[in-house]
């Protein structure tokens, strides 16, 4: 049996808040098999110690630059807050670390395509976290869709309405701030086009309009209402590359939001994707026809669930599947999908959605 790999993650929590608590501790400690939570790294040496100590991590660090340096670290994931993806990966790449970072890669196009040639100019596997092509039931759907299920796909519609638009705390005001990269073009609706273009194909073409619906946030813990210019509601008619259309509409709404809907319709079939939540991290279900007849479930076979049968549902399950095909890549030397050149793709396609919405017209997706 090989070694498991060790693995240095930076951006992290002892109070069990945040992507990595929720996300990468338990995913893996559902494969400590395969891998080895050596190092931690938050800002503060007393938090980083409490996260070792809770996660059993060895080795606890208040600086990346000192994390990344670690020879023995096969992998650095990074789970800091968007605005800092660039500077940690790039300390990571320098060092020659493979790298596993979180979505969006930088917060723009530019930041992202400097850390894709890095990762190219130092060898390494660098992996984006776009954790919905792992989800078994898009697999599933994508390999449906490939093997004619639906025939010649035709139009694609998609919806995601998420709640809570209305207040944030005091730590998440940094997000209002389009500049910083988070909005619900960036995160929400990239996380779910990426998904819709796993399954049907590439955007060729976009028309969109990006708006910020609610422009004040109360802060939960003092009261007060600060200005917000990050979007909210974005809406973007497309055309894929085989000349399928698609709409989509991808929003945080003050209540009830209503999770996450694909349909995909061709000549000679239908399926739909849901989600309660969002396909990157919840659970998704499947239902499909063919030629007319109604819907049904389509059960998703179980080869495309490779995580151990007691990995905690919901967000370990998606981001345990990405270090599986991390695993792969750095023993097999084999390249690791989703890569840094496909998030700088995805860049591309914010910049595209951006500019229709600004320009007022269709936008050629390069």
């Amino acid at each position: 049996m090989e070694r498991p790999l060790k693995v240095g993650i930076v951006g992290a929590s002892a109070e069990g808040q945040g992507w990595a608590p929720l996300s990468h501790f338990p995913a893996l400690k559902a494969l400590a098999r395969d891998f080895e939570l050596a190092a931690v790294c938050t800002t503060r040496a007393g938090s980083a110690a409490a996260v070792a100590k809770k996660y059993g991590a060895a080795r606890a660090f208040d600086d990346y630059r000192k994390l990344v340096m670690e020879q023995d670290l096969d992998l650095v994931s990074v789970v800091v807050k968007a605005p800092s993806h660039h500077a940690v990966v790039m300390a990571a790449l320098a060092a020659g670390r493979n790298v596993y970072c979180e979505w969006p890669l930088g917060a723009n196009l530019a930041e992202a395509e400097e850390m894709a040639a890095q990762a190219r100019k130092s060898g390494v596997k660098a992996m984006i976290g776009l954790q919905a092509r792992c989800d078994p039931a898009i697999r599933h759907l994508r390999e449906l869709v490939a093997n004619g299920y639906v025939g010649d796909v035709v139009a694609v519609n998609m919806t995601m309405f998420t709640g809570g638009v209305l207040e944030r705390p005091s730590s998440r005001l940094w997000d209002r701030d389009r500049t910083k990269g988070i909005s619900a073009l960036t995160v929400r609706g990239i996380h779910t086009m990426d998904a819709l273009s796993y399954c049907v194909g590439e955007f060729a073409e976009v028309s969109a309009r990006v708006t910020t619906q609610v422009k004040q946030w109360r802060v939960a813990d003092t009261g007060a209402m600060v200005d917000v210019d990050a979007p909210d509601n974005v809406a973007v008619t497309g055309v894929l590359g085989s000349g399928a259309l698609v709409s989509v509409h991808v929003g945080t709404v003050p209540h009830n939001g209503s999770g996450w809907r694909m349909e995909i319709y061709g000549r000679d079939g239908t399926i739909v994707a849901t989600s309660k939540g969002a396909p990157q991290r919840d659970a998704n279900h499947l239902v499909g026809s063919q030629r007319g007849a109604p819907l049904a479930p389509l059960p998703v076979p179980a080869h495309f669930t490779e995580m151990p049968p007691d990995t905690p549902a919901g967000p370990p399950l998606n981001v345990g599947h990405l270090y599986l095909r991390m695993a792969h890549a750095i023993r097999t030397g084999d390249p690791v999908q989703p890569d840094f050149d496909l998030a700088v793709r995805r860049h591309r396609l914010i910049d595209a959605i951006q500019q229709s919405s600004d320009e007022g017209r269709p936008v050629k997706v390069t």
